[in-house]
């Protein structure tokens, strides 16, 4: 594809930056709690002097984390985390912004992906921000020498997470990272409301189907997995659920949802949604015991929760019947679709989470960058959670930003909470 260039940046086309401050500036409005942050940044500049390098999604949400960032006084330099998910309007617009270093397309080639994350890390981060563990992993195997200057770094997603966790085991984790994805104000939102709403709407857009009345399988039963199956059950659809994981399916299943595994499910099913973080979900072989017409589709981070290659090269002819719907006619006569080309369905066909949402879960990952700043030093090479106090505030500012107020505990409150000799009274020595 070809694409234009700047010195500091890489876009699809420039000219599409007018637009791309429009979108970024209606994100704004929508994001108070960021933007509350931002005010504050703007005033301590706790970033200052610093550079920051983020493998995200490039949308108008992140555009609007990278200038909170740049607000604070940091430099910046972004590219996608996914081929598919970049906005380019929103690509265009941060790359004619100061302090900000962009290089991103939507349908990037698996080359210049690498590439431009190659892009990123040149201009020697002081902080990483990362969502599936690309930008973390080029830098432990291809840019050591600059592991001494990195202060720390944020990882966005369950998937990251899980590479993350195998780093540690290996020991091969050299800078401290926050998973950001464990804040409960990330998977209490954002993975299951945004996704839950974000999945179905790029399914919806890549098919313009009917969820009513559809058997729905989802496969996974984690945060986002709940969001979904709770999205479709909205909807209308009769949902399946498929799980490894005993006390998920439990829970399934008491959530009055159909738990099976998932080679039981592929013959009732019309939609296929898989949200695990894993590979293998939907294989071939399941393919294969499918109805004609089944949809196939992705919320996990990577392309291997589905097996799209497999699919495809067992079909006798793959035919592109929307931008992100393809049909894979099988030697049994019968053909299903691929949907987003097995990548995150509500990126590629869609536009990802709304941007109320991603407020509250880049709040998170803006006072992550301030925590790993201030504790310089002093935090180990693992990954690490952000401290409880940081969390409740992320979700007060939003609280705040939403005009909600809620009840506080009283003194007398929090005296009984902490004590343990106090228990069924007999009653003359009830409280009158």
């Amino acid at each position: 594809m070809q694409t234009q260039k700047g010195k500091t940046w890489e876009v699809l086309d420039i000219e599409l930056a007018k637009q791309g401050e429009l979108n970024v500036k209606l994100a704004e409005k929508c994001m108070r709690s960021l933007m509350i942050l931002r005010e504050r940044f703007t005033k301590e500049k706790p970033f200052e002097g610093l550079r920051i390098a983020m493998c995200l999604h490039v949308t108008k949400e992140t555009a609007v984390l990278v200038e909170t960032l740049v607000a604070g006084g940091a430099t910046v330099g972004i590219t996608s985390c996914n081929p598919l998910s970049t906005q380019d309007d929103v690509a265009a617009y941060l790359a004619l912004r100061p302090g900000i270093n962009c290089w991103a397309y939507k349908g990037e080639t698996i080359e210049d992906y690498y590439r431009y994350i190659g892009y990123v890390i040149g201009i020697r981060p002081h902080i990483t921000i990362d969502d599936g563990c690309d930008l973390v992993t080029e830098i432990h195997l291809k840019h050591k020498e600059l592991i001494e200057d990195i202060i720390g770094g944020c990882e966005e997603t369950t998937a990251g997470i899980n590479r993350l966790k195998n780093m540690v085991k290996d020991g091969a984790l050299n800078y401290p990272v926050i998973a950001v994805n464990d804040n409960k104000t990330k998977h209490l939102v954002d993975n299951y409301y945004g996704t839950g709403q974000s999945t179905i709407d790029g399914i919806i857009r890549a098919t313009n189907t009917l969820i009513a009345g559809k058997t729905f399988v989802v496969g996974g039963y984690g945060s986002c997995g709940k969001g979904v199956a709770l999205r479709a059950k909205g909807m209308g659809a009769n949902v399946i659920v498929t799980e490894v994981d005993p006390f998920r399916a439990l829970q399934a299943k008491y959530d009055g949802f159909l738990v099976m595994p998932m080679k039981k499910a592929a013959p009732l099913g019309d939609i296929f949604l898989s949200v695990t973080g894993n590979r293998d979900i939907v294989t071939l072989e399941h393919a294969k015991l499918m109805k004609s017409g089944a949809m196939l589709a992705n919320s996990g981070h990577f392309d291997c929760e589905v097996d799209v290659s497999g699919i495809r090269e067992f079909a006798t002819k793959v035919v592109r019947v929307r931008p992100w719907m393809e049909e894979c006619y099988l030697p049994s006569g019968r053909s299903v679709y691929i949907l987003g080309e097995g990548r995150l369905i509500n990126l590629a066909a869609g536009e990802g989470h709304p941007s109320e949402i991603m407020s509250t879960s880049f709040c998170g990952q803006a006072l992550a960058c301030e925590y790993l700043v201030k504790n310089k030093g002093q935090l180990k090479n693992e990954m690490i959670t952000l401290p409880e106090e940081l969390d409740i505030q992320i979700a007060k500012i939003q609280l705040k930003s939403m005009g909600v107020e809620i009840d506080e505990l009283s003194e007398k409150q929090i005296q009984y909470m902490s004590k343990w000799k106090e228990g069924t009274k007999l009653e003359d020595e009830e409280e009158n």
